[in-house]
């Protein structure tokens, strides 16, 4: 006969599967800020799309274990709308990645390096938030959730800074064009980030 230690057990490998899964995440935005620091080398992509095979590839374990698990450590919807989440930021940095690489003759000069780093931090706050998960701390939780609402707010302010530059006329019509849209895909990547740490910050809220 089974202990109900045991049978409650089971569910734990979600925790480890969610938090690859950021972890994944997280390696695609450093990826690309060091892409974008090392602006000198011709852009390559293989790591962008190592990150979101790793990613898919989880996102699959987890539907699987879903299918296949009694019981969960979490509830299964909120298992599904995290990892739904997390799926979406390698998604939106390999959208990046790759237009960059065909780009990146006509943005001689523009630096995207510093959007990339607060990308970066953003997701390296979402491994430290799924991470809490098995914690349930919601004091713990609530400060990562202030560090990365902080984070999207001044994302935000340099995107008012740019579209200032823009209006400006301190570029040419097809420079505007492609720094808007490249800025503006950065700002939904640190979106993607923020709403997975919300989904998570909800779960503790739930469970605390």
């Amino acid at each position: 006969m089974f202990s109900l230690q045991t049978i409650f057990g089971k569910g734990n490998q979600f925790f480890g599967l969610l938090e690859d899964a950021a972890v994944a995440a997280a390696d695609s935005t450093t990826a690309l800020h060091t892409m974008l620091r090392e602006n000198d080398r011709p852009p390559a992509l293989d790591a962008f799309r190592l990150a979101r095979q790793r990613e898919r590839v989880i996102a699959d374990k987890i539907n699987e274990e879903l299918i296949n698990s009694f019981v969960t450590a979490l509830e299964r919807e909120d298992i599904e709308a995290l990892s739904y989440a997390l799926v979406r930021i390698p998604k939106q940095v390999e959208r990046f990645a790759e237009r960059y690489a065909l780009a990146v003759h006509l943005l001689d000069g523009i630096d995207f390096a510093q959007r990339a780093a607060m990308l970066e931090q953003a997701a390296n706050v979402v491994v430290e938030m799924v991470r809490q998960l098995r914690r349930m701390k919601i004091e713990e939780m609530k400060i990562l959730n202030d560090r990365l609402r902080s984070i999207e707010s001044e994302a935000d302010r340099l995107m008012l800074e740019l579209y200032r530059d823009i209006y400006a006329g301190h570029f040419d019509g097809k420079q505007m064009f492609l720094i808007k849209e490249f800025f503006e895909i950065l700002e939904k990547a640190i979106d993607r980030c923020r709403e997975a740490g919300v989904v998570a910050y909800q779960i503790v809220l739930k469970n605390s």
